[in-house]
């Protein structure tokens, strides 16, 4: 037992310690962070030749069917091909003719992964800008690989006008959806020129909600005042404490129609063909489905319509990644071990049939 006291105050004192040594450092990188530029700070941008990457891919299955002597033949005949290009370039330069590369359009891959509050929009704007520096017009395209639920209004109203600027340079965009773009998701969608979805992506939800809980009952009756001051008649309609009116009422859902008649017009002026007062009912529809109501324009997933691309273009995936700071990257591994905890946890708990 004594043994066990000791142990338990060792382990008390380590822990203290790791602590302590972990809030300084965070503090020390904190400090660094605020003296640099915003320029260190912010991020990079990263470039993904997706051509190279889909034919690595062949390859190595390619490779691992062969047999190893087929497999030995088979790198002799690339070195060869590799030496005998190399040789042709390098005798044309020496020529002094210049060398040409054969022109071909490319296709911008962008990311967008949302939450409720569209949190990578900052990330998309620094892409978008990147590419609308380089991309032509009437020869490139971007692709945008969309995957949100929707979330706030004037977030996704934001994101999509990013989308927008892509548009406006008369560059061809594509929206591919593999999963879900509903409400502010699919207000980014109808930006495009094109959209491609999978079978059973969930597409839609042309429609606006808000909800908040009142607690004024439950303070009324524990004898608690709640004031609200306001300057102007509608500067709080609704509250989460106070009393509401059946005059606030009114007007917080005159607001939310308001929204959505400007909701449907954005995806009308977009997407012309759509029977906007036979969608914009707040119903979600699947990919098949949504292909019918002219909601997208083909079925297919992102892979399949990329690895079309490659054939005609060269494939560049763009993603802008902000630096993480020292706290969040502690936190980021703080909460992914957390998550294998409880993941391991549940599948202990199957294997037992409790759940």
């Amino acid at each position: 037992m004594e043994f066990l006291t000791d142990y338990g105050l060792f382990l008390a004192k380590a822990v203290t310690i790791v602590a302590a040594i972990l809030i300084v450092i965070t503090a020390i990188v904190a400090a660094a962070h605020r003296n640099k530029g915003d320029d260190d700070s912010e991020g990079e941008l990263h470039l993904k030749k997706m051509n190279a990457s889909y034919k690595r891919l062949k390859d190595s299955l390619e490779e691992k069917m062969l047999s190893d002597e087929e497999r030995k033949a088979w790198d002799k005949t690339r070195k060869k091909e590799k030496k005998a290009e190399h040789k042709a370039l390098k005798a044309k330069a020496k020529s002094g003719d210049p060398v040409e590369k054969p022109v071909k359009s490319r296709v911008f891959v962008l990311d967008f992964d949302g939450d409720i509050k569209a949190s990578d929009t900052d990330g998309l704007r620094k892409s978008i800008t990147a590419v609308l520096s380089v991309a032509e017009p009437g020869r490139d395209e971007v692709v945008v690989r969309l995957e949100s639920g929707g979330g706030l209004v004037h977030s996704y109203g934001l994101a999509s006008a990013q989308l927008d600027r892509i548009r406006a340079r008369g560059v061809a965009l594509t929206a591919c959806v593999d999963k879900v773009a509903a409400s502010g998701g699919y207000m980014m969608a109808c930006v495009a020129d094109r959209i491609i979805a999978s079978p059973f992506a969930i597409l839609g939800s042309i429609g606006v909600v808000a909800q908040l809980p009142n607690f004024h009952r439950l303070l009324q009756k524990n004898n608690v005042d709640f004031e609200v001051l306001t300057a102007g008649e509608h500067k709080r309609t609704l509250t989460v404490f106070g009393e509401n009116t059946e005059k606030g009422r009114e007007k917080f859902l005159e607001d939310l129609q308001d929204t959505h008649v400007l909701f449907k017009e954005y995806v009308s002026e977009r997407r012309p063909a759509v029977d906007i007062n036979a969608v914009a009912t707040g119903d979600i529809w699947f990919g098949r489905r949504a292909l019918d109501v002219k909601l997208i324009d083909e079925l297919k997933t992102s892979d399949e319509y990329l690895i079309e691309a490659c054939d005609r273009a060269d494939v560049l995936g763009v993603n802008f990644r902000r630096k993480r700071t020292l706290p969040e990257k502690l936190g980021l591994a703080a909460s992914t071990a957390l998550e294998h905890s409880a993941v391991r946890v549940l599948s202990m708990f199957r294997n037992r049939n409790i759940l």
